[in-house]
């Protein structure tokens, strides 16, 4: 009987303690890592010892490269281009885009504009204010730069070229241009090439004509018989 009355009086005690509001010990935690996780300095040099950087070393050492996840996308920014770059020789990738379309369709005045301000910080030092290939790297031939860059506005070949193969050159670069992503964003890129096919369109509308302007008799055909 005592020893029952001893055994209830210290579970009693145990659970007067334990339902204290003053937390003294966290207790035990499974996979502390889930609660807990390590705190580390973005640009902080880390220990070789204990991380990695290549992949055949993960698992025995902590692997992380400061790399976003593969098909990470960020908050804002469209889909990505599907299409890799071609092997040297190879123009597979480079035909196909052609079947890609713009997906932010028709800017606004602001987002026009922006896109205007993008392309003669990136593009028009080679392609010209005025798109005509004509910029200060060129100058009419006597520039720093030998060969004229590819004129949008005047050169058939670029006024029908579809907006996904223009994509993809700025992504990957072509011929002598190198590759503008790092520079510009998947949205900042098609932008560029909305304003260059707006360019284009401007470029291609016909002159207005006077209406008012009177027409002159057709001259009398000097061939004609005599009555």
């Amino acid at each position: 009987m005592k020893i029952q009355l001893i055994i209830s009086l210290i579970i009693a005690g145990l659970v007067i303690t334990g339902c204290s509001d003053v937390r003294r010990n966290p207790g035990r935690v499974y996979i502390p890592d889930m609660g807990y996780s390590r705190a580390y300095e973005t640009y902080a040099a880390r220990d070789s010892n204990i991380f990695t950087t290549d992949t055949n070393e993960a698992g025995r050492k902590i692997f992380y490269n400061n790399m976003p996840v593969a098909g990470t996308i960020a908050r804002g920014e469209i889909e990505p281009f599907f299409l890799a770059k071609d092997a040297p020789g190879d123009t597979t990738n480079y035909v196909a885009s052609k079947q890609i379309t713009n997906p932010l369709g028709n800017l606004d005045a602001a987002q026009m504009k922006e896109a205007e301000r993008l392309y003669l910080i990136n593009c028009g030092i080679c392609h010209g204010p005025k798109l005509d290939g004509n910029g200060p790297l060129y100058k009419d031939g006597t520039g720093p730069f030998p060969s004229a860059p590819a004129n949008f506005v005047g050169n058939d070949k670029y006024k029908t070229m579809p907006e996904g193969q223009m994509f993809y050159s700025v992504t990957f670069g072509k011929n002598l241009m190198g590759s503008y992503a790092s520079q510009l964003t998947r949205t900042q890129r098609w932008m560029v090439i909305s304003y260059i096919k707006s360019k284009q369109g401007a470029a291609a509308k016909p002159a207005a004509t006077d209406s008012s302007a009177s027409v002159k008799p057709a001259a009398a055909d000097s061939t004609s018989a005599k009555k």
